[in-house]
């Protein structure tokens, strides 16, 4: 049966290479050719000589490994699947860039699937990634909610590690800190002399929820008296931000600066102040959390917390490619986000003792 485990690089229209046409170049037997390209141990040495006119050989006729049939052989596919909860979402898209940089370096590609942020969906696709035989899985997004997912990739024999799922038991994770995040936010706010400081969070799992507890935390640990209403509950897009931040201003005593659990949130705060007339950050003061690319390019530009988004994906790749051997309890590995201090934050205006709230000639959304 002719071998059709290899294709060649060139155009569509070029034929399959196979085994044997590596072999004919070369001048070994196929099952030689078949030993080195999959690293197979033999009783029977290859020379180095002989090895090296192989991977030549294959070289020149453009040999690239047919993932699905290596991995029906066993062998590695050089895949790694992904399987996103929140595809749309800006932060993420930067994150699958950031998986598949890392993957590309190591010689590995990425199947991607996105689960339309359902958890249910992400079942299915990893059921898809499985039978297509890649060599890890990586989860981009929160599947907390979503029990029966976590238990099947705990059986699964495909490793797999989570990245930015908050506090996840039972699955090899690579999270921030998002604790410490939240408070260098609130620390700087507070340094500045704010201490009617709001919080708009997105949907409490995962990183959001940490960090809308870090806030809740910090709160109590200075004694301070955070008003109803402070803490908002929204969806996670810049239009909720902006409904948040109109929701604070009609407060009887509202705040003076917003911490928000994402940059999309905050980006959506600001367009809702220059809307309501309010000068940021002389009447409020705004903070995101990720740093999203867009920040820098916000009016003004957004002081945020800043993930090690490439660390982390660096990481993750690795620990799913080269997972522990014999290891003793999943491993979880935290890193350290940094404050990044831009135009959206300064000391509160002396001359709104209230907190900040529309001008009688600003605009309102709706």
């Amino acid at each position: 049966m002719r071998d059709t485990s290899v294709v060649g690089a060139g155009r569509a229209a070029e034929r399959v290479v196979t085994m044997n046409d590596i072999a004919r170049q070369a001048g070994v037997s196929q099952s030689t050719v078949s030993r080195v390209l999959n690293a197979t141990s033999s009783s029977i040495p290859i020379s180095d000589e002989t090895r090296e006119r192989v991977l030549e050989a294959a070289r020149r006729a453009g040999y690239r490994p047919n993932p699905l049939a290596r991995g029906l052989r066993g062998s590695r596919t050089m895949l790694v699947g992904v399987i996103v909860r929140e595809i749309t979402d800006p932060f993420f898209a930067g994150a699958i860039e950031a998986v598949s940089i890392e993957a590309a370096r190591r010689g590995y590609n990425v199947v991607l699937g996105h689960a339309h942020a359902r958890a249910d969906e992400a079942i299915v696709l990893r059921s898809v990634l499985e039978t297509r035989h890649v060599d890890a899985i990586l989860l981009l997004g929160d599947m907390r909610d979503q029990p029966r997912l976590i238990e099947d990739l705990q059986g699964s024999h495909v490793p797999v590690v989570a990245l930015w799922q908050g506090a996840l038991h039972g699955v090899p994770a690579v999270s921030v800190d998002n604790r410490h995040g939240i408070e260098s936010a609130l620390d700087h706010l507070y340094s500045l002399g704010h201490r009617r400081i709001a919080f708009i969070s997105g949907r409490p799992l995962g990183d959001i929820e940490e960090r809308q507890a870090a806030y809740d935390e910090w709160g109590r640990r200075l004694g301070l008296r955070l008003p109803r209403g402070y803490l908002q509950r929204v969806a996670n897009d810049p239009a909720a931000g902006e409904r948040a931040l109109i929701t604070l201003l009609g407060l009887s005593d509202p705040p003076t600066a917003i911490v928000c659990s994402t940059d999309q949130l905050a980006i959506g705060v600001l367009h809702g102040a220059a809307s309501a007339g309010l000068r940021v950050p002389d009447d409020l003061s705004v903070t995101g959390f990720d740093d999203l690319p867009l920040s820098v390019f916000a009016v003004p530009s957004l002081t945020t917390v800043r993930m090690p988004v490439r660390e982390m994906a660096a990481r993750a790749v690795e620990m799913a490619i080269d997972p522990p051997r014999s290891p003793t309890e999943p491993v979880v590995e935290i890193l350290p986000p940094e404050l990044v201090v831009r135009e959206s934050t300064g000391p509160p205006n002396p001359t709104r003792s209230g907190g900040a709230r529309p001008r009688e000639l600003g605009r309102t959304t709706t």
